[in-house]
């Protein structure tokens, strides 16, 4: 019987652990399961109403056509004054694109700046597409696991370390996820005087920053220096700050030809994102943030109840998230004991043992290149982040 051959690349990918487990939290819901899940990383918010009106209009005014490839022209000069606005970078609209989605624009600007023997430099824990993304672009992550004691931040010296003539790019990621960690400007500082004296770019990825506590602040690297802004790509969207997740909006800003060079992609792979998703998307960065201040103040009420509750449990450590809308446990003190019978040898055991025996879904670190560590979201409401706690707090006093 023939069989189609699949092509190496094909291959090589791994699925994404973060769907696959909130897959099998969904399937255990739809049998009747009472499961709880913390995997999911899109806000639990509906989409404000002035957005979702914005679209219906769009419809009934008939722009549900073919648009430029990078995007329509308001939403790039809306993206251009946000960013003008909230981190004082000057774009113009020829330096934007709009993909479906910021994790396409990441997968296009590894398709149009990375190659076969190039070295991607990607600090770790990291989110899980990063490393895939790399891959499928033919270059190898060099990745730098950073340090818990360290606040999972990236220095100087290891990064200087980890720089060679292969390298091609360092992606950033602040807010992070898994973390949560917000690099400071000073911590940005002291990376900036290592990049510039090398000959690689920067991918900031800035989904999360929106999501911020603690009177922390975020600042963009490319706002750093203009020398810097010119070697960096800088990656958003309205997903995370508008709860629009399914409406896959992302958008990038970089320099003229870089943007270019991703158009010429994007042109041969989908075309423009939806066009109704893009009017929205302009009213989005225009209008009211109001609903965005009310969802940040309540995932700040969130974070500090889910940090507590996990520093409480026997055995765990948890940095306080700056930023995002996840914690990451270290969980290693259950490593070598069992569970009825069971041997728990890393955080991917002690997950599968929290949804198949607690029904509670946790991502295992090893998604995120560290399996001493679970993620949890707290996209959930106080009430399911307690008994979810509860759940977890039982079944950890049950290995021995």
């Amino acid at each position: 019987m023939f069989q189609m051959k699949l092509a190496n690349r094909a291959l090589n990918i791994s699925p994404s652990p973060t769907l696959a487990i909130d897959t099998e939290a969904k399937l255990l819901l739809a049998r009747g399961v009472n499961a709880i899940s913390f995997g999911a990383g899109e806000p639990d918010f509906d989409t404000p109403d002035y957005i979702k009106e914005a679209a219906v209009a769009a419809i009934w005014d008939g722009k549900t056509k073919y648009t430029p490839v990078a995007g329509i022209l308001t939403l790039r000069e809306a993206i251009c004054r946000k960013l003008k606005a909230d981190q004082h970078l000057e774009y113009e609209p020829e330096q934007i694109i709009v993909s479906a989605g910021a994790k396409h624009s990441l997968y296009n600007t590894m398709q149009v700046l990375v190659q076969e023997g190039d070295e991607v430099i990607l600090p770790a824990p990291y989110w899980v597409s990063y490393a895939e993304q790399i891959k499928l672009a033919g270059a190898t992550p060099r990745i730098i696991n950073t340090r818990e004691e360290n606040g999972f931040k990236l220095t100087p010296s290891e990064l200087e370390r980890a720089i060679n003539p292969r390298t091609r790019l360092l992606i950033l990621n602040s807010p992070c996820n898994p973390t949560g960690v917000v690099y400071t400007g000073a911590d940005l500082e002291s990376l900036k005087e290592v990049i510039l004296r090398y000959d690689f770019s920067v991918i900031s990825d800035e989904i999360y920053e929106s999501f911020i506590y603690d009177g922390l602040k975020h600042i963009s690297i490319a706002s750093l220096a203009p020398e810097l802004k010119e070697r960096t790509i800088l990656i958003n969207g309205v997903s995370k700050a508008y709860s629009m997740t399914g409406w896959r909006i992302g958008y990038a800003a970089a320099p003229q030809p870089v943007i270019k060079a991703m158009t010429d992609l994007q042109s041969h792979s989908t075309s423009n994102p939806t066009s109704i998703a893009q009017e929205a998307s302009v009213v989005a960065l225009n209008g009211d943030q109001g609903p965005l201040k009310k969802m940040v103040a309540e995932y700040l009420r969130r974070r500090n109840y889910m940090h507590k509750r996990l520093v409480d449990l026997p055995g765990i450590t948890c940095i306080l998230p700056g930023g995002s809308f996840y914690a990451f446990p270290n969980v290693k003190y259950y490593f070598g004991k069992t569970y009825k019978g069971r041997l728990i040898r890393c955080a991917s055991d002690l997950a599968a043992v929290l949804l198949e025996e607690a029904h509670v879904a946790v991502i295992p670190g090893a998604a995120f290149g560290n399996d001493d560590y679970i993620r949890l979201s707290y996209v959930c409401s106080i009430k399911k982040i307690d008994e979810g706690l509860d759940r977890i707090s039982d079944l950890l006093a049950k290995i021995k």
